[in-house]
């Protein structure tokens, strides 16, 4: 969704490989970007998924955007424009607070098993234990092992969170809100979202930069972006409220 008030074209890129045109379907000074499609669900192969991103981006390159989720349809343009005036001061508040405002994501990992053998030599509590556990030929009992487990598991959240809260503090700066995002797997310890000004791009690329440095081999970073801001509107809830008026 954009704010337009003129009919907008951005070519023949439409979703499912038929080159539909892509246009703006319009309610006063703001619009839904869409093409005709003859299905009605979309799966979300790669091939789908690619076309809804490269929409996206052309829309991005002259738009501020909500996004919608992916494979939203709607039967006739005319419902369109009925949700589009059901959600108008919703929109219009939501586009003036993500006006010139970019997302990027950043997911960080470490290799596990390098932090643990940190720890062991590092944390005093672990390296006593294991002391007394090689003292009294204790290391292969069962409640030995289940105990040093749950020591070693506790000093990598206090690690994982002291890292992750110095990754915050040296991205503050240069970005006007993050998110946290459920972080997938064992090695990852950060999966959030960052909103940006456009005009702040390039410092917030330098400062992610300087934290990757900061922290050396230790640490990857997966830097994504830009994209629009997912992660900081929630449109889909409000359609469905549009859609049942």
């Amino acid at each position: 969704m954009i704010e337009a008030r003129d009919s907008v074209g951005f070519g023949r890129i439409g979703i499912g490989g038929l080159g539909e045109s892509v246009y703006s379907v319009h309610h006063g000074d703001v619009a839904a970007v869409v093409s005709k499609t003859p299905v009605f669900i979309f799966d979300p192969t790669r091939e789908n998924a690619l076309a809804h991103e490269h929409v996206i981006e052309t829309v991005m390159k002259s738009n501020t955007i909500i996004p919608m989720s992916f494979g939203t349809v709607f039967r006739t343009d005319d419902d369109i424009r009925e949700v589009l005036k059901s959600i108008y001061p919703s929109l219009k508040d939501v586009l003036k607070q993500m006006a010139n405002k970019l997302e990027f994501g950043l997911k960080v990992t470490w290799d596990r098993d390098r932090i643990v053998e940190e720890l062991k030599r590092e944390n005093e509590e672990i390296h006593r234990f294991q002391h007394e556990l090689t003292r009294k030929h204790l290391q292969s009992t069962y409640f030995a092992r289940m105990q040093l487990g749950r020591m070693i598991d506790k000093a990598l959240s206090e690690r994982a969170a002291e890292v992750v809260r110095e990754i915050y503090d040296g991205l503050r700066t240069v970005c006007v809100a993050s998110r946290d995002n459920k972080v997938i797997g064992d090695k990852m310890i950060m999966n959030a979202a960052f909103l940006i000004q456009k005009d702040k791009e390039t410092e917030f690329d330098a400062a992610v930069n300087a934290v990757a440095q900061k922290f050396g081999d230790r640490l990857n970073f997966k830097y994504t972006g830009p994209w629009p801001p997912y992660n900081f509107v929630n449109i889909r809830l409000k359609l469905e409220r549009g859609s049942a008026n």
